[in-house]
């Protein structure tokens, strides 16, 4: 508590009127002919003791959080800077002046002189609001600072926005919380003052945002109101004096303890001087409303009444009649099953478990993890406050959602709510996610129209009150560690959303996530292998809970480029509001169907461009590479060297992250994490994948396997040739691409795959990896040379992808034109890619993940290589089938095509055998939930 001495008024200094007379006439300040007058003002000892001891006690009780980046200054000694708070507190002042201690900016409770523009201002903050002021009271210190900037065109000020969160719990209306907390340290409120202190002291959170100048400010409110801009140096402003009762309510009472009101009175503007600083003021205040709903979020917390509004919503009253009207059922049957609907999927945001998860994840990650590496959430922040953000995360594992949540939140805005399954909706833990994130969703509700219409108005609701939301474009989780092929049903709903009503524009955030050891390994390998998948429950969660005290070495989060919805509305020309703002079931017209399937592949390239390659997927890439998993570690250093060279010289992307360890770092660390061993020999220690870990192991090379799959396809096409025409290997290249983009989401345009395809081989020379022979011709290095091993290991990554190829294009030329529907197709080939990894691949899980053959048969069909009725789904083809399997042969062995030729070959009998099996087993499987 703040001794109460301490709170007498030490210098009760009257504030005079412009037509004062100064203390020194000779030395009196001018702006346009009218004084400046100052006041006495002496930085008295007991004032500066006053400021001391409180900020000594303050320092003890308040221990804040900075978020985001301290602000970074010119080295002008010219500019002078303030920093701007909304509402002035006694705590606000002192914390932002330890906090410009602490972390060395220029001091907020130190005068401001600057003698050559008359400016004495003794501290360097301005609050936009006082609980004294009158109504639509400007701040008096923005407006001496404005008139100065009029007067004086050479004169530069930079302001900082703060802001100062006591407490982190959104704001409800009617609430004895929000009224103990309100943060505003006047007499008699010494409850409040206690009360902010002791509870939110070790709560409390502080962001310094960028600074702004004053100038450009001035001058981009004068553009906006004139059609013709304004210079500032022509415009002429009248002065007058403040009126002495406007300014006394806010400046004498900062005056009274920590010395914060001015010392002097200063012309203020007139009428049109004034409404400039209102706008300014209106500016500040806004940019600091949004800031603060960015980091809090909108209050969501009471469920009951959100489930009502949804049921009736008129949206939703039109899907209840129209599905009474279609079951025959009563209004009032539609009306409940729409709120059993609601109730099943709307969140119950409840800030308590959000802080108890918060802490119960602060001590998880730190048994779990070495660190929790972010990367790029800057531009996040930076569009916090103007947009709704959807964040779109690639699914590894359950951690997923509670890690991104975790560093959201500790990094200070508000956590969105997260799309999840309603598998995971499991009793303790179901409404424990519920509480804190998750709002769940139906695995299947096709067909269900009434259960669609229910979720699109909750997702609208959420949308239209600016909450954060999470979803998995992927729609489960990846086993293999490559990206899925993406769904389109909730960025569907996110579309359509948008295009019924916009009260901020939806930026989509691609994020990469990346581990180093994932619990669900083991279960990933035996899903892809054909056993059933587990299901959610709290026993499977406490098994799971015994592999913390296992190493799991760093996780990675990396924000990728955000994609701004109104661009692609813009590049498919599709209208604002251009559906009814009162239905749920207008369809999409076709501009606005493909403008989702273009966002959907954008999303997957956007992660895959920020993706981070770790010192695992290095090890994993290079092992998994190399003959029986196994390299002399001489030469498994120079391989990774090899492959960081190339990342870091011809980066994928600017997004792209490579680590920086070196790569004997690398070996070691791997062996730390039990993946890989080092086999001691008399002639070279071997390193080698350790036991049962290359299926694991090939999850985390797939997570960067688009990093290199061009280089892997160059050096194949020259390594398996001996010698290539240049112009050969580009036309080889140029016509399988399209199916390596479709399968690895790669960004690179099919307009622009000439140029990269050259600074690509140009690299592979420049590492002597390819030998340029002259008229146009390319050769591998000589026999048995460093270069030549690391070409070799260079080239086998791509092998695997092509394989597939080939054996998909032997079953489909072997069985014939219009004999196999697609899913006949991809069973088939998941089938056939079990049996060949389990004979040849050595169990590794790339053979056999039925997604990898959907995306090869969907970039068959979207390329017009294969034609798909509508109705039976029966595929049809013609020769060019044959022409695309005849470029395997330039990469693969002639007996792996012989291997998979044979693979390939299934008679009648063997094809309906198979058929009937996987089609019973999909019945035992899936079954339909209304």
């Amino acid at each position: 508590m703040i001794p109460k001495f301490l709170k007498k008024r030490i210098f009760k200094a009257p504030v005079v009127s412009g037509n004062t007379p100064a203390t020194e006439p000779s030395d009196t300040p001018q702006i346009d002919g009218s004084p400046i007058v100052p006041t006495p003002y002496t930085n008295a000892p007991i004032n500066q003791l006053y400021r001391k001891i409180s900020g000594q006690m303050l320092d003890v009780a308040v221990k804040p959080k900075l978020l985001g980046e301290l602000p970074e200054f010119d080295q002008d000694d010219q500019t002078l800077r303030f920093y701007v708070l909304q509402d002035y507190s006694r705590s606000n002042s002192i914390l932002i002046d330890l906090q410009t201690q602490e972390h060395k900016l220029p001091p907020a409770l130190v005068g401001v002189n600057d003698s050559a523009h008359n400016i004495k201002e003794n501290a360097a903050i301005i609050f936009l609001h006082h609980p004294h002021a009158k109504e639509n009271q400007l701040s008096p210190r923005l407006s001496r600072l404005v008139s100065a900037v009029l007067q004086y065109p050479e004169l530069k000020v930079r302001l900082v926005p703060v802001s100062i969160l006591w407490g982190r719990a959104p704001e409800k209306e009617d609430s004895l919380f929000k009224l103990l907390t309100a943060d505003n340290w006047q007499d008699p409120s010494i409850t409040k003052q206690l009360f902010n202190i002791g509870v939110m002291g070790r709560d409390t959170f502080i962001q310094f945002h960028p600074p702004q100048d004053l100038r450009t400010l001035i001058n981009n409110s004068l553009q906006g109101d004139d059609d013709e801009p304004t210079d500032l140096n022509s415009v002429i402003f009248e002065s007058t004096t403040l009126d002495t009762n406007a300014s006394d309510a806010t400046d004498s009472a900062t005056e009274n303890t920590i010395g914060v009101a001015p010392n002097y009175t200063v012309v203020a503007a007139a009428d049109g001087n004034r409404e400039l600083v209102r706008s300014l003021q209106q500016q500040l205040n806004i940019y600091l409303d949004k800031q603060r709903a960015s980091m809090l979020g909108p209050d969501l917390s009471d469920r009951r009444n959100l489930v009502d509004k949804l049921v009736y919503s008129p949206a939703i009253k039109h899907a209840i009649e129209a599905e009474a009207a279609e079951t025959g059922t009563s209004p009032r049957e539609a009306r409940l099953l729409a709120k059993s609907y609601a109730n099943e999927m709307v969140n119950d945001y409840s800030h308590a478990i959000i802080r108890g998860f918060y802490k119960f994840l602060t001590w998880l990650w730190t048994q779990l993890y070495d660190g929790v590496e972010v990367h790029h959430f800057e531009r996040v922040r930076e569009l916090a406050a103007d947009y709704e953000l959807v964040y779109v995360p690639c699914h590894r594992s359950h951690v997923d959602y509670l890690l991104l949540s975790y560093v959201i939140y500790k990094r200070g805005l508000s956590i969105p709510y997260v799309a999840a399954g309603d598998n995971l909706d499991v009793p303790v833990l179901g409404p424990i996610l519920r509480g804190a994130v998750a709002f769940y969703i139906r695995r299947s509700f096709r067909g269900n129209a009434l259960y669609t219409a229910v979720l699109r108005e909750y997702m609208h609701t959420l949308i239209t009150r600016n909450t954060p939301i999470e979803y998995f474009i992927e729609g489960g989780r990846s086993r293999s560690g490559r990206l899925l092929p993406p769904k389109m049903g909730m960025l569907a709903m996110t579309v359509h959303s948008q295009l019924r009503q916009s009260n901020k524009p939806v930026v989509f955030i691609p994020t990469y996530i990346g581990y180093e050891r994932i619990m669900e390994g083991g279960t990933y390998i035996g899903e892809l292998k054909g056993k059933p998948k587990e299901s959610e429950s709290l026993l499977g969660l406490l098994k799971v809970g015994r592999k913390i005290e296992r190493i799991f070495g760093n996780v990675h989060l990396s924000f990728g480029t955000p994609l701004h919805l109104t661009d692609f509305m813009a590049k498919f020309d599709v209208p604002e509001n251009s559906l009814p703002a009162d239905r749920t079931d207008t369809p999409l017209d076709d501009k606005a169907s493909a403008m989702v399937d273009n966002i959907g592949v954008k999303v997957m390239q956007h992660i895959n461009k920020a993706a981070v390659v770790t010192p695992v997927s290095l090890l994993s890439l290079v092992l998994l590479s190399a003959p029986k998993s196994a390299l002399d570690e001489d030469i498994c250093r120079e391989q990774i060297a090899l492959y960081q060279g190339l990342a870091q010289q011809l980066p994928y992307s600017s997004d792209t992250v490579v680590t920086d360890m070196s790569p004997q770092q690398i070996i070691d660390y791997g062996i730390k994490l039990k993946l890989i061993e080092r086999i001691p020999h008399i002639l070279g220690d071997i390193i080698q994948i350790a036991g049962k870990q290359a299926a694991l192991l090939s999850y985390f090379r797939n997570n960067i396997l688009h990093v290199f799959i061009l280089l892997s396809f160059l050096a194949a096409l020259v390594a398996r040739n001996g010698r290539i025409e240049r112009s050969r290997l580009d036309n080889i290249a140029m016509q399988l691409y399209p199916f390596l983009q479709s399968e690895l989401f790669l960004y690179y345009p099919a307009h622009g795959l000439a140029d990269t395809l050259n600074k690509k081989v140009d690299s592979l020379i420049a590492h002597g990896l390819i030998v340029e022979l002259g008229d146009g011709m390319l050769s591998v290095p000589e026999a048995n040379s460093r270069c030549y091993q690391q070409l070799q290991v260079l080239a086998t990554p791509v092998e695997q992808s092509l394989e597939r190829y080939f054996m998909t294009l032997a079953l489909l030329a072997q069985q014939g034109s219009g004999n196999l529907t697609e899913n006949e197709v991809v069973d088939l080939c998941h089938l056939l890619g079990q049996r060949l990894s389990v004979l040849y691949a050595d169990d590794i899980p790339d053979f056999f993940d039925r997604a990898l053959f959907t995306s090869f048969l969907g970039a068959l069909t979207r390329l017009d290589y294969l034609q798909k009725d509508a109705e039976t789904g029966i595929l049809t083809f013609d020769q060019r089938i044959n022409d695309i399997a005849h470029h395997a042969k330039y990469v693969l062995r002639p007996e792996m095509m012989q291997i998979l030729h044979q693979v390939a070959s299934l008679n009648e009998e063997e094809i309906a055998h198979a058929i009937t099996e996987i089609s019973n087993k999909k019945q035992r499987k899936f079954g339909r939930k209304r």
